[in-house]
This record gives structure tokens, sequence and C-alpha cells, in this order.
């Protein structure tokens, strides 16, 4: 059933100078009194200077290249040969690439170890490969808080609310965290015995591990008034993301939806691509979604889609939302007739970052460009600022009837409209 709110809604480049120096190298070309021939001499001569110089510059880069890195690699050879004690290679490879990274001094350029790179790489990915359940330390143990649904888990018998209690017959009582994902997680088609407390009984089941989708999109649907508010909730960006978010938005507009709320309170970013994808559900194809600038050059980013829509649409946003998430805030904000920023300034971080996995099982990442908003507008450390500012309680454990930013999403979206036309 739907959920009901007790808020009611109101009802061009200079093309002539372009041409003209295309004409001005013509004229040249052909007031020349060259004969064939020595023209071909000429053009000949000029080619094999280009290679020269093209040459020339690549060597000497080459050169500054090699001369870095002979020094990396003498250092390296020196202190395996030399040093008194014994060296663990992989551990001294391993810091020469963290001190790269960590000379850049850019807050979001990170070396990550195994564990860290793991839950770094399945919320950008969006799956993982284990038994598909959620659990909780307490003072029982450690309790199946979710099962995923058709999960391998699920299939072979584990509940919400049973204790795991051994893995692979080892003691897992005491075990927090890390410690037990890595003893239940595998590679997938590889089995795993996991013992369980139910009713006060000890239960075996033999799970063979799969690749499992992590849910980034959840969706509700609100009764304001007379109307109905689609909601979708985004928690990343991961690789699937914008597959679930069109299969949610196809949902609610099946239940006849009025209006939409897009959430993204919290939502660290992810995958742009995912963002572009969203986006394309909204946007003509001649629209510039953002902008990307690397190296001082400038690359407007299309919708890939002519679908759009027309219904209001309102944007939840707070302090924890950034990158791809303000890539979505600030597209809506900039193109959108009927759409209304609500919540917090969003995190503010302008930067987009490269991933890349280690031999080790570590995995870096590092800055490469700037993103722009479709007006071309850097807002890093700066934000989205929402239409209407709502800052949350955070004493409070928020829920649909106390989470102010959402009930004023609710009462808002029905006046968009005519809060563009004030603007």
């Amino acid at each position: 059933m739907p959920k009901k709110s007790k808020i009611k809604p109101r009802k061009k480049a200079n093309i002539k100078k372009e041409l003209d120096n295309i004409n001005i190298r013509e004229d040249v070309f052909l007031k020349s009194s060259f004969s064939i021939f020595e023209v071909s001499i000429i053009t000949l001569i000029a080619i094999l200077f280009g290679i020269v110089i093209g040459y020339l510059i690549n060597y000497s880069k080459d050169a500054s290249l090699n001369k870095n890195l002979n020094k990396i690699i003498t250092t390296y050879a020196d202190i395996v040969d030399d040093y008194y004690g014994k060296v663990d290679e992989n551990k001294l490879s391993n810091a020469a690439i963290k001190g790269m990274i960590d000379s850049l001094d850019d807050p979001y350029s990170n070396y990550m170890e195994g564990n860290i790179a793991d839950e770094f790489n399945q919320m950008v990915d969006g799956k993982y490969v284990g038994i598909g359940v959620v659990v909780s330390y307490s003072e029982e143990g450690n309790i199946v808080k979710e099962v995923t649904e058709n999960g391998p888990a699920e299939k072979a018998g584990i509940k919400v609310d049973d204790i795991i209690v051994k893995v692979n017959d080892v003691d897992v009582t005491n075990y927090l965290g890390d410690e037990l994902v890595t003893l239940i997680r595998g590679k997938a088609g590889s089995k795993v015995k996991i013992t369980v407390s139910r009713d006060n009984k000890n239960l075996d089941f033999n799970i063979k591990r799969a690749s499992i989708d992590l849910d980034s999109v959840s969706k509700e649907v609100y009764e304001a008034g007379d109307a109905l508010v689609g909601y979708i909730r985004i928690s990343a960006f991961a690789s699937n993301t914008a597959a679930q978010f069109k299969d949610a938005l196809v949902e609610l507009e099946k239940e006849k939806v009025d209006s939409l709320i897009i959430d993204v309170r919290n939502n660290p970013g992810g995958h742009l691509s995912q963002a572009r994808k969203i986006l394309s559900n909204f946007f003509e194809k001649d629209t510039v979604l953002y902008q990307i600038e690397s190296k001082g050059k400038k690359k407007k980013i299309y919708s890939t889609t002519s679908d759009t829509r027309k219904y209001p649409v309102a944007v939840l946003i707070n302090g924890s939302s950034a990158s791809a998430a303000e890539v979505l805030a600030s597209c809506f904000k900039d193109n959108y007739k009927n759409a209304i920023i609500v919540g917090e300034t969003s995190y503010g971080k302008g930067t987009i970052q490269k991933s890349e996995r280690l031999g080790s099982g570590a995995s870096i990442k590092y800055t490469t460009d700037k993103w722009l908003t479709s007006k071309g507008k850097w807002l890093n450390e700066k934000g989205v600022k929402p239409d209407y500012e709502v800052i949350a309680d955070y004493g409070l454990e928020i829920d649909f009837e106390n989470d102010e930013q959402l009930q004023t999403a609710l009462s808002k979206i029905g006046i968009v409209n005519e809060i563009k036309e004030v603007e």
C-alpha cells in the first residue's frame, strides 16, 4: 500500500573567421611561383623535418622518464641487495607506489590495501562474490539481518535472525567485520560450510558462492493529497545503478505517479557514466548534462537518448552528496523546467578519479580530470545549493514522519511550475 503523507501539495563559434583563415592559406598556395617538382621537394623536406622534430621531442620525454625510473629501480635494487635485514619485495614495491600517490597531496588520490580495495571495487562494480547475507554483530553473536532474495544463502535455507556460529567448522563467535567476511567469501562456484544457531539448535548448510548484485536503488510511492509521488533512492553510482534506476522508474510510472523525488543524500558518487545514463531518461540528445575538463581542454557530455519527462522532479541532497550525485543534482537544477533541489548544500567534489587494480590485490585511485556543470561551472569545494534549504537534525533517528527534507520535498513539489515562473 502507498504510504500516506500528512502534507497536502499545492495543486556559436565564429565560422566566418575560420573560413577567412582557410581562404588565406589557399591564396598563398595558389599565388606560389614554384614548379610542381619544387613544391614536391619542399613538401617532402617539411614532412621529414616534422618527423625528426617529433622524434626529438618524444626522445626528450622518454629520456626524462627513463632517468626518473632509473632512480626508482636503482634504489629498489640497492635496498634488496644491500639492506642488512630481510626485505619483503612486495611490501617494498607497494610502499613505492603508495609514496608516489601520497606525494600528489590530493585527498581523492589513494592507495588502498586489499580489503579496503575489495570494498571499494564492490561498491563501484555493484556486485560481489559471496552467499548473500547481511550480518550484524551483537552480544548474541553474528546475526543475519538480511538475506538476498534468490541468493545462495536463501536457496540453502538460511533465514533472518539465524546466528552464524561457525564457518568451515571454525568458531566465529567472536569474529568481527572483515574477519568474518574473509572466511565467508571466496571464488564463485566454490562451497562454504555455514553453521547457524536457530531455536537453540545448530544447523549446517553447504552453500555454493556466487556473484551477487548489490542494490543501489530503492523505490516507494507516497500519497500527498490526491497526488501520487514516486520516490527513488540512489545510494551509490555503481556499474548497475542506471539499469536499476530505469526499472524503478518504469514501475513507478506504471502506478501513474504525478511527480518524482530522487534522493541522493549520503551518496558518495561512483561512475559518472551511470549518472549520464540516469539523466538521459529526462533530457533530449542535444542537452549538455555536464562537462569534463582535462589539461585545460573541455568536453561536453550530452544525453544519450531522446527520452523526456515533464512531470515535477525534486532532488534531495545533503552535505554528503558528492561527485556523481552532484552531477545529477546540478543538471536538474540547470536544465529541467519542473525541478527543485531540497536539503543542504552538497559536498563539493569537482574532480574525477581513475582506479586501477594492482597485481598485489591493492588498488590505486588518482585524479585525472575536473567535471563542470552543464553551464561550465566548477563546483569544487562549493557544492550544489538547494532551492529550499532544510537542515536535518542528525541527532534524530530519521524515519518518514520526521524526515523534514523529504516532507518539504513532498509539500513543495506540487508548486514547481510556480517557482520556475517566479525565477
